[in-house]
């Protein structure tokens, strides 16, 4: 029986730290500190210590003395209560909901299949998902339970209603049928396992050593399609990645209608605040709006088993990929493109200094060696007894900065040739990004143009299908080569500033050896 739920019941014992526990290497002990709890794995190991497993996983002996023990009932529950929902007879009614933690993506085009038999189109709520306007039809919220006629369950609550369709497929009958519930024999296994233990006031849900939180902030309007559809778009920060999502009304929506199919017929789902057909872009409505949706996330937050479950923790973490990745390419663009002009920039700087170098450098230097040399002439011809030794470390000195002079002009040669030249290839390299990015660009514009050509019945669905598929392999290669040019630039300027100033440090200290041998030539007076 697939995606079958049931509720275990076993004894089991925990326990509660008093005190922090450091272990020692190579005994076999576990690290714990005060108010963790811990499951008691066996408590009979003898000698004041008992084996305990933490909340990681990580099992250990931990001194009996330093620990609270106590006697447990542990509910497992398989996160899926569609069993409720099953005819007398045991026929499938849904499949219930598969999480993928390999591409949350998909599930937010979550898509139910019939059972085989029923000629009934495909339950899907894509076109739910991509309805922007809070139009008052269907709304969502409850408070009690009842059912109505058609097969459908009510829950009372507010303004708003929340319909689940029980006769939508085969099996279904119109009460929930809790004896396949009772009777199934499938045991829930690793976090589909609630704990429960028993506290002062009796049992009570086992609450992380961390409590949950969100903050619902900062509306903004958006729109699509070309501006015919707008919608105001909250950013939620949970406290545990402090990392904002954002997130649309029909969003929340979603999110509860999962929460009521997988959780409403053991735990209450409370309302989302009501929809407004107009004056949905007022400030005054907004402002109201996100207020109730803090108010709701902060109750979701707090209970336990809603809190950490996987649709939860998918709505607080989903960040819409297609929008990130347009931003991560805008980045890599103007990126490119800054470092583009960088590029051209040293290079010019480069062609200036080569220019200098070969040109007014070698010439200044080379006067300045003249006009040693022309002084030290001139003090020759004063007849000054004892002024050779001058007079020849003048000319040195003069000869030196001749010598300097070819130092210079042969320099770019050895180290700013290489500079130049890599410049020059990440140039050409830079050039062609533009029109590699317009083109994944204009991909992604076709894409988004899709949903409106199929409403036009100009493209078909499985068209539409493969545009998508298509487009992900062109966003995978674009990622790739963006990696790939970052791995390379990263490398190559590496090594080559190295080379560069390695060069530079010898051309310097080529020309101070110079300049300390013809300081050696003068006398101290």
């Amino acid at each position: 029986m697939k995606n079958t739920e049931s509720i275990l019941t076993q004894n089991i014992n925990f326990a509660q730290v008093l005190y922090d526990f450091p272990a020692e290497p190579g005994n076999n002990e576990l690290s714990v500190q005060e108010g963790e709890i811990l499951t008691v794995t066996n408590q009979n190991v003898g000698g004041g210590w008992v084996e305990a497993r933490n909340s990681r996983g990580n099992v250990g002996l931990v001194p009996e003395d330093y620990i609270e023990v106590k006697n447990t009932l542990i509910i497992s529950f398989v996160f899926d209560f569609t069993s409720l929902y099953r005819g007398v007879n045991g026929n499938e009614a849904w499949t219930a909901t598969t999480w993928s933690n390999n591409n949350p993506a998909d599930n937010w085009n979550y898509t139910e299949q019939e059972p085989a038999g029923n000629n009934d189109s495909v339950y899907s709520f894509d076109e739910e998902w991509d309805d922007d306007s809070d139009d008052g039809k269907s709304t969502v919220g409850y408070g009690g339970s009842q059912m109505e006629e058609g097969g459908t369950m009510q829950r009372g609550g507010g303004h708003s209603t929340m319909k689940i369709s029980l006769n939508k497929f085969p099996g279904f009958s119109k009460t929930p049928n809790p004896e396949v519930y009772l009777l199934t024999k499938s045991i829930a296994k690793g976090n589909d396992k609630l704990p429960i233990y028993a506290g002062e006031v009796g049992p009570v849900w086992l609450y992380p050593q961390i409590q949950l939180d969100c903050v619902v902030a900062d509306p903004k309007k958006g729109s699509k399609m070309y501006g015919l559809k707008s919608y105001i778009e909250y950013q939620i920060t949970p406290n545990t990645t402090n990392r904002p999502v954002n997130h649309r009304y029909k969003h929340f929506d979603w999110l509860y209608e999962r929460l009521v199919e997988k959780f409403a017929c053991a735990l209450p789902i409370p309302c989302l605040p009501d929809k407004q057909v107009t004056g949905r872009f007022e400030e005054e409505f907004i402002k109201m709006r996100m207020e109730r949706l803090q108010g709701w996330m902060s109750r979701m937050c707090r209970h336990p088993v809603i809190s950490n479950s996987d649709v939860f923790q998918l709505f607080l973490n989903y960040r819409d990929e297609k929008v990130r990745l347009e931003q991560k390419y805008e980045m890599y663009s103007q990126f490119t493109r800054s470092m583009d002009n960088s590029v051209k920039e040293l290079l010019a700087v480069g062609h200036l200094h080569w220019k200098r170098c070969t040109g007014p450098l070698q010439k200044e230097y080379r006067q300045i060696g003249k006009a040693f040399q022309n002084l030290s002439s001139v003090f020759n011809t004063s007849a000054y007894p004892r002024e050779s030794t001058l007079t020849e470390a003048l000319s040195a000195t003069g000869k030196t900065y001749e010598e300097i002079a070819e130092l210079v002009a042969g320099q770019p040669k050895k180290d700013l040739h290489f500079l130049m030249e890599t410049n020059n290839e990440y140039k050409g390299l830079l050039g062609c990004f533009p029109d590699t990015v317009a083109v994944h660009k204009a991909a992604i514009d076709k894409v988004k143009e899709a949903d409106h050509l199929v409403t036009m019945n100009k493209v078909s669905q499985q068209d539409k299908h493969i545009m998508e598929k298509n487009l992900s392999t062109m966003s995978y290669a674009l990622q790739a080569e963006m990696n790939h040019f970052h791995s390379n630039r990263i490398y190559d300027y590496n090594r080559l500033m190295q080379f560069y100033l390695e060069e530079q440090v010898k051309f310097y200290e080529t020309i101070a050896e110079k300049l300390k041998k013809a300081l050696g030539q003068y006398t101290t007076i």
